[in-house]
């Protein structure tokens, strides 16, 4: 029977590398192991794309005992009191065979400025911004946030401007929530509609 992955942050120290500090920026060299059904899976697969490097950072979805294994023995080469749990994303180098870092933000930070030299597409979001996008799933803020970002988009196509950047793949997964898309207003629901409709961010929805 194929286990179940549990996205959380974990209990045990969290394995929190950077590439470019001990790992070397080169093409081929990392792999993302996600969940399908992980919120945080669908932005780092959106980013991916986004940048353009589905070519030269591979990607395994947790389906398979093989892949589950496989996980398992890079939480162990990272020697981070591995506690049975496998956290996903997990960025993880193939020439050590280790986990690098599960953490999501430093993840999507290295994929964009060490590995694809785009700094460009991952700018810093206005405090405002962020903090609606972490209010959406409760339904105490839900509201205020929704009318925040409902403004914003209705000025700009994009989260941050005239074209994509990474912090589209965080709005645009927090709106696919179930609880929150029907509660958007005609600019938010137009917005996930073009973002479907991207290559980058169609093929992780």
């Amino acid at each position: 029977m194929v286990p179940t992955v549990m996205p959380r942050t974990a209990p045990v120290p969290a394995p929190r590398g950077r590439i470019g500090a001990g790992f070397l920026p080169v093409p081929h060299r990392y792999h993302l192991y996600l969940a399908e059904a992980c919120p945080r899976s669908r932005r780092v697969r959106a980013a991916v794309a986004l940048l353009g490097l589905t070519g030269s950072v591979g990607t395994t979805l947790l389906a398979t005992p093989a892949s589950y294994a496989a996980l398992r023995r890079a939480y162990e080469a990272a020697g981070h009191h591995y506690d049975g749990t496998l956290t996903v994303p997990a960025l993880c180098d193939t020439w050590s065979g280790r986990v690098v870092s599960n953490h999501t933000p430093d993840i999507l930070d290295d994929l964009a400025v060490r590995l694809a030299g785009r700094p460009d597409l991952a700018p810093p979001a206005p405090a405002a911004f962020s903090s609606a996008v972490r209010a959406l799933p409760d339904p105490a803020g839900r509201a205020a946030a929704l009318e925040l970002l409902e403004r914003r988009l209705a000025v700009r196509p994009y989260a941050l401007g005239d074209r994509p950047t990474v912090a589209d793949a965080d709005l645009w997964v927090a709106l696919l929530d179930p609880a929150v898309l029907p509660a958007a207003g005609p600019h938010l629901r137009a917005y996930v509609r073009r973002l479907c409709a991207h290559p980058a961010f169609g093929a992780a929805s």
